[in-house]
């Protein structure tokens, strides 16, 4: 898998209800246990579990590890910062997951002008 560090280059969220830990982890090119440890760490971030403990995120789950992503590895922001900075200030974390929702959506669209172009 390669290392992306740009979350506009993150694979597009496919239109689905739930995903599972390995899905989430292609989808923001995070390893599984590090997805564990988040949880722990952030306390909006709780996937739904079901038998045997498995966890399943909804799309809300993904954004938000997205953004974590962001501030941890682009901001350079620490666990315990970026962990502050998501309690804080909510307005401004709305206005980021805002555009990032309209960035994502965007590229779906463009994905689907693309296939109605080539039809």
């Amino acid at each position: 898998m390669l290392e992306i560090s740009n979350n506009n280059e993150l694979p597009t969220i496919p239109n689905k209800r739930y995903f599972t830990i390995g899905e989430v982890s292609d989808l923001c090119m995070v390893k599984p246990h590090v997805l564990r440890y988040w949880e722990q760490e952030f306390p909006d971030l709780e996937p739904v579990k079901r038998r045997g403990n498995r966890r399943y995120y909804q799309r809300h789950d993904v954004m938000l590890i997205r953004q974590i992503r962001s501030l941890l590895y682009q901001d350079g922001y620490t666990i315990g910062g970026a962990r502050q900075h998501l309690a804080g200030d909510s307005v401004k974390d709305d206005n980021a997951q805002s555009q990032q929702m309209i960035r994502q959506l965007r590229s779906e669209l463009e994905d689907l002008l693309r296939i109605l172009r080539t039809s």
